[in-house]
Formats: C-alpha cells, sequence, structure tokens
C-alpha cells in the first residue's frame, strides 16, 4: 500500500520532532486528504505537538470553490480552527511579510497533475522564494505525480516564465512535488530549510495507474475541473485548449478529455491527424462526439469534437505522447481550414501583450510550428526531443523513488 506523506506525518510522531515549539501553517486545497479523506487541516489541528497557526489556499481555494480559472479567492478567518487562512491567488501571489510573520514551518500538502502549466507547483517556487528570503522552513508532504515520470513537451524558453511556467520545464517533467522543490531549490540557488516526508511504497510504473495507486486512494478533484486520472493523463496536451477558440470541455462532465467547436468536422480532424503523423495516435483511441457546455466557451451551442479515451485496455502509458496528440490536433484542423481563428487573444492568468497558447507552452514555437504550412511532425520533433532528453538527464539528480 502507497503511504502519502501526510499520513506518514499524522502516524509518525518521530517526524514531528523538529516541529516542536515552531508556529506551524498548512498550505492546502481540497485533495489534501489523508487516506481516510479527512483533510489535512482537521487532521493536523488534532495532533497535540503541532502548533497550527495559519492556512493558505492556491488558485481555487484552500476549499476549491472557485470553477473557473482568474476567480480570485479572499483571505478569511476559520472559524472552526481560529486561524486565518490567507489566498495566494487573490491580491497577492507570494506570500506577503504579514503572512510569513504568522508561521516558521509551512507544510505543503498540494496534489499537483505533472504538468508544468499546473500553478501549485508555481505556488510552491513562490513559497520557496519568500521562505529562502525570510528564513522559514517548508516541508512537502509528497503525493504521486498521477501521470508518473513521462516526459514531453518544449522546455520553457528564458524570457517565457509566467504564472503558468515557474521554470524551464517541460511540459509533462515526470516529479513529484517534493522533487520539485529540490529542483526549484537547486535551479534559483536558494538557501532555505527544506524537507520532503517522502511518500512509502510508491510505484510510479506500476499498473494499472502508472502513477496514481488506482483501487488504494480515492481521487478527490485538485482543482474543479480535474475529476479523474483520465483527465490528468490528457491534460498536459488539452491544457493548451485554453489558448484557443476550440472548448477543452469546460461546462461538460468530461472536461479537459475533449475538444471541438461548432462548425468543424471531428472525423475529419481524426482523418487528418492520421495522415499526418499516425504514430503520435498511439497508447489512446479516439472517439468522435458531440457535446454542448452549460457555460464557458461556446456555452448553449452545439459542438463537434474528439475524445481523448484512455481509461481501458488500449491505453498504453509510454506509447501515449499527450501534448503531440494535441498539437497534431491543432495541426490537422489548421491544414483543413487554413483561415480558421483558432488562436484566443485574451488576457491569460493576468498576462496581457502575449497570446495563451505562447505563455501555456513557454514560447511561440508550437504555434508558428502549427501555423507554418510546410512544417511536419518530424520539424517539432527535431525541436522537441532534445528538451526531453536534456530534462530525463538533468532531472536524475532530484529523483526520490525508484
Amino acid at each position: 500500500m502507497v503511504k502519502f506523506g501526510l499520513d506518514r506525518l499524522l502516524a509518525e510522531s518521530a517526524l514531528r520532532r523538529p516541529l516542536a515549539g515552531r508556529r506551524v501553517a498548512l498550505l492546502a486545497h481540497p485533495a489534501s486528504v489523508t487516506a481516510g479523506l479527512e483533510h489535512a487541516l482537521d487532521a493536523i489541528a488534532t495532533l497535540g505537538d503541532v502548533r497550527l497557526t495559519a492556512a493558505f489556499g492556491p488558485q481555487h481555494g484552500l476549499r476549491g470553490d472557485k470553477q473557473d480559472n482568474m476567480v480570485e479567492s479572499p483571505d478569511f478567518h476559520d472559524p472552526v480552527h481560529g486561524i486565518p487562512v490567507f489566498s495566494l491567488y487573490g491580491e497577492v501571489r507570494r506570500p506577503s511579510d504579514a503572512m510569513l510573520d504568522t508561521f516558521d514551518v509551512l507544510l505543503v500538502d498540494l496534489q499537483d497533475l505533472g504538468c508544468r502549466i499546473y500553478t501549485f507547483i508555481t505556488t510552491l517556487r513562490y513559497v520557496l522564494e519568500a521562505a529562502a528570503r525570510r528564513g522559514k522552513a517548508v516541508w512537502v508532504l509528497d503525493r504521486p505525480n498521477p501521470v508518473g515520470r513521462p516526459v514531453e513537451g518544449l522546455t520553457l524558453r528564458a524570457g517565457w516564465e509566467s504564472f503558468v511556467g515557474a521554470g524551464p520545464l517541460p511540459m509533462r517533467h515526470g516529479l513529484t512535488l517534493g522533487e520539485l522543490g529540490h529542483w526549484f531549490i537547486r535551479h534559483l540557488s536558494l538557501d532555505v530549510e527544506y524537507r520532503v516526508i517522502e511518500m512509502q511504497g510508491w510505484q510510479p510504473d506500476a499498473a494499472p495507474g502508472y502513477g496514481w495507486p488506482l483501487g488504494e486512494r480515492t481521487w478527490v478533484n485538485p482543482s474543479p475541473n480535474a475529476p479523474n486520472l483520465s483527465m490528468a493523463r490528457c491534460y498536459p496536451g488539452t491544457v493548451m485548449l485554453e489558448g484557443t477558440t476550440l472548448s477543452e470541455g469546460r461546462g461538460t462532465t468530461r472536461p479537459l478529455e475533449l475538444f471541438g467547436a461548432p462548425g468543424i468536422d471531428g472525423s475529419a480532424i481524426v482523418a487528418e491527424m492520421q495522415r499526418l503523423a499516425p504514430e503520435w495516435l498511439h497508447g489512446c483511441r479516439l472517439r468522435t462526439c458531440w457535446f454542448e457546455p452549460t457555460f464557458h466557451k461556446h456555452s448553449g451551442r452545439l459542438c463537434a469534437g474528439v475524445q481523448v479515451h484512455v481509461e481501458d485496455a488500449s491505453y498504453s502509458h509510454e506509447a501515449f505522447r499527450p501534448w503531440r496528440l494535441q498539437a497534431l490536433a491543432f495541426k490537422a484542423l489548421r491544414r483543413l481550414h487554413p483561415g480558421y481563428e483558432l488562436w484566443r487573444n485574451f488576457p491569460y492568468e493576468y498576462e496581457h501583450g502575449r497570446l495563451a497558447i505562447d505563455l501555456i507552452n513557454g514560447s511561440d514555437l508550437l504555434r508558428h510550428w502549427v501555423d507554418d504550412a510546410s512544417a511536419t511532425a518530424g520539424d517539432l520533433d527535431a525541436l522537441a526531443r532534445p528538451d526531453e532528453q536534456a530534462w530525463l538527464e538533468g532531472r536524475r539528480e532530484v529523483l526520490l523513488y525508484a
């Protein structure tokens, strides 16, 4: 059985001894639960040897009540535990000095999705930098990377850092949050007291979950539109839809597992993808579909599209390449409809003046590849493969699990 960092901290008093006499804060969200589904804040508050003085919530809030991106959460006072709860997705993204004054050690218990754009890893970077500046300690209560160890995508280029781009990582980084903390400390040369309460028994290459312990642990949405493991597997590709005029399925029951829009032909897109790069379709099954979002893009309109299926025996963990798959779908649409208004121009995560698709990819390279009528699948491979290989080699020094 896999034992997460939170459960180990609660069960093993020896792990908590360094917290004696220190004020402790918790950074958490709805998926920060024990094996018995008790929230971390409530579970830690019952420990007689931990002095809990504050809590923090990332994007979507400590309680996960904010449905969409760029919907801020306020600070509030927790009426049960009598402590302040600070938002790191409200008036500030980085903890202020006043917030830092409320604790000595920050426990971070966040379920990540293994994708660079997922903002919880940027929040981890920001709290590490703040802790280093103010002499605070950060402990990560480690959780699985639910999509395991595979690596895919272009490395974020210098100058493209943002709240959805914490540093020069590929789209699929293959690290746990605890391992990412070590990487940030090395990359940024931070002098900070840092500790990871490691998991026990995590086997990222083991079937059927390949990162997530299916059958052992309940999936709790780490954000409102992350409802299951299938979404997590697709997300490093389908998240790019946020930078397009295509619906990513928000407002349906399968967000970020499908895409579509009024007036397109899902069957034609799949056929063109198969013609352009059939090897990029391996490891999953594509099904043409129709859907009508109840909110967000194309709300109330019938959309034709494609769903990516990764939940049955056809799924191949090593062969599935969601980033290439979604890039290929864009390429197919561009080939079929050269004038299609694909790229969505709007403020994305409070960034102005740069297209969302470029912020998501950490450069404009993917967009230019899609828009270049002469560019082939081999050209994108030639860009991505060196980045992927370099990351595989460079991340070895921070791996905590076999």
